[in-house]
């Protein structure tokens, strides 16, 4: 038997063949969970829910009726909701003193409000305890150059973590956040196509490589299991949130801490 056996599942951020959400949901069919897949691009959606068994579905985590409709569908699909994880994020850059001020509340409408959209929807449908597991980053411990909207907003998120853990816990409701380190996944992937970029980062990880999307998998089927625990920010990061982020002046596709061409 399946650690997911007989319970239904929603993952948010799921397009990308190679990235973390996508490695959830099936690490969650693996393990016998019933799933719905969402995220903004339906297309490669599709083949994600054949290759699972699963349905997809459009979401833009932005948009509180699209969250209220993405949760409604995986009741009405398979009658109640048990885990649901929320993968999708907005990488951002710039700086305080000049990226525009938009880019600040884009980053907040995904990466803040959509997560509060999604545990309340998720968390009101879920009737007999549950799981909601929401990604983060490192940045919101650990200041990046050139993210700053990104890692305030993610860092936002770790705060309502533990508050929602507090409130819904009284319903049997687990909320957490996981907080990847770097990582080779689709999004990432033409940062390590740099020649030396991965040596700059491994030399800060203890573990001495790069995180893999199944290593986001593990950690978020166990969140979604028997585990006692709630409110928590996880690092899987292979211990680099005990030391840091390379600055920009060391990698090799820079020449130099003020140069805004990488984030």
């Amino acid at each position: 038997m399946g650690i997911l056996d007989g319970k239904v599942a929603i993952v948010l951020g799921a397009s990308a063949p190679g990235g973390s959400g996508a490695a959830i949901a099936r690490r969650y069919a693996e393990e016998g969970a019933r799933l719905l897949v969402g995220a903004r691009s339906e297309g490669p959606l599709q083949d994600l829910a054949r290759e699972t068994g699963g349905i997809a579905m459009r979401c833009d985590v932005a948009k509180e009726e699209d969250v209220a409709a993405f949760v409604a569908k995986a009741v009405e699909s398979y009658g109640r909701l048990d885990v649901a994880v929320n993968a999708a994020g907005l990488p951002m850059g710039g700086t305080i003193s000049k990226a525009p001020i938009d880019d600040a509340r884009a980053a907040m409408e995904v990466n803040y409000f959509g997560c509060l959209h999604f545990i309340r929807h998720s968390a009101r449908a879920m009737k007999e305890g549950g799981s909601i597991i929401l990604f983060s980053s490192m940045s919101a411990a650990q200041p990046m150059e050139f993210v700053y909207s990104y890692g305030c907003a993610k860092a936002a998120t770790d705060c309502l973590v533990r508050y929602a853990a507090i409130e819904y816990g009284r319903k049997g409701i687990k909320v957490n956040s996981i907080l990847p380190g770097p990582i080779r996944s689709d999004m990432a992937s033409g940062l390590w196509e740099v020649e030396g970029m991965e040596a700059v980062y491994t030399r800060e990880i203890p573990l001495r490589r790069i995180g893999e999307t199944a290593d986001y998998a593990d950690a978020a089927l166990w969140l979604a299991g028997p585990s006692f625990v709630s409110g928590l920010n996880l690092p899987v990061s292979g211990g680099n949130h005990l030391t840091r982020m390379p600055y920009l002046n060391e990698r090799p596709d820079m020449t130099g801490p003020d140069n805004t061409n990488g984030s």
